[in-house]
């Protein structure tokens, strides 16, 4: 098994409703997202997937949740968007994404550099 893994940052605010404390308020994180994928099968050049590639699919995913607010984004709204709810959030849409043969192993979202969050099936 080849497991590949990139990460990309972007900044956004959120509210956790029902939160008992400041992250109740709208707040604002700068989010480091880091995304890995596997597969067994290398192409003709021995790659499993070009890292550039993989960076466009993330940026693509993560490119709408860039200065806005996240409770207000299709998919999350209705959820509070939590680390735990970003993260799967990410890892839906890059799995949809990907190339045959390529699968996703985990998204982990930091909300700080002291706290994230991993989603994997």
């Amino acid at each position: 098994m080849f497991r590949l893994t990139v990460h990309d940052y972007f900044s956004s605010a959120h509210q956790l409703k029902g939160y008992r404390g400041k992250c109740e308020a709208v707040h604002g994180h700068n989010w480091r997202v880091e995304v890995k994928v596997q597969g067994e099968v290398l192409n003709e050049i021995g790659l499993l997937m070009d890292f550039t590639d993989l960076k466009k699919l993330l940026k693509g995913v993560i490119d709408p949740l860039d200065h806005v607010m996240l409770n207000d984004i299709g998919g999350l709204r209705g959820e509070n968007p939590s680390s735990e709810i970003i993260a799967r959030y990410i890892y839906n849409q890059m799995k949809a994404a990907l190339p045959a043969g390529i699968t996703m192993h985990s998204v982990t979202v930091w909300e700080s550099e002291n706290a994230r969050a991993l989603y994997c099936e």
